[in-house]
């Protein structure tokens, strides 16, 4: 049996919370979304890594967004992470000049993301850290986690999230020191060495 109701359960369209995506590949990336940090800037650090399936195999469409305090520990206020051309209506992507603090990235065909954002200061009680949201196939919800950077281990202690969590979770949310200011930092959505994620009330 069809219905020509709009309010019936036959013709209500499923929503994007509702549906296996991935629906982001249309007008969410823009140009240097993974440029954060202002060109040339002192305290620019790399984040990079993969994002794993349980099963250990990398997501080669997966998304993630950033954000992070500046190296003074506010949150920046800065417009300009998506300006658009008025003549034409593109993207221009930022100015290179203003910190946003804010960033969005997508894993390539192996899996792999980055970003270039400025080293996070402490805000409060809180560690520095930077806050990710990670979009991905199969996740009907996005998840919420965080990446500590392992320089801050006196602050770790005092953290309330970190306190809270037994060492051997506490360590999927610290990232691994490279050298030369780049951090791997590996997303393991379930199985394994999880990656802790937040939920928000």
């Amino acid at each position: 049996m069809t219905t020509t109701d709009a309010n019936g359960p036959g013709g209500v369209l499923p929503t994007p919370s509702h549906t296996v995506g991935p629906f982001y590949g249309y007008a969410l990336p823009f140009p240097g979304g993974e440029d954060i940090a202002p060109l040339g800037h002192p305290d620019t650090i790399t984040v990079h890594g993969y994002v794993l399936d349980g099963a250990g195999a990398p997501l080669p469409d997966a998304f993630l967004e950033l954000w992070g305090a500046g190296p003074d520990g506010n949150i920046p206020t800065a417009d300009g992470s998506m300006r658009r051309d008025p003549a034409n209506g593109g993207h221009l992507g930022r100015n290179g000049v203003e910190f946003t603090g804010w960033g969005r990235t997508q894993t390539d065909a192996d899996g792999h993301w980055y970003a270039r954002t400025l080293r996070p200061g402490a805000r409060g009680a809180s560690a520095p850290y930077l806050s990710v949201c990670v979009f991905a196939r199969g996740l009907l919800v996005h998840l919420f986690t965080r990446l500590y950077l392992p320089e801050d281990t006196a602050a770790h202690a005092a953290d309330p999230l970190l306190a809270g969590l037994p060492p051997e979770r506490r360590a999927t949310l610290v990232a691994r020191d490279e050298g030369r200011a780049t951090y791997r930092f590996d997303i393991r959505l379930q199985g394994e060495g999880e990656t802790v994620f937040l939920e928000y009330q």
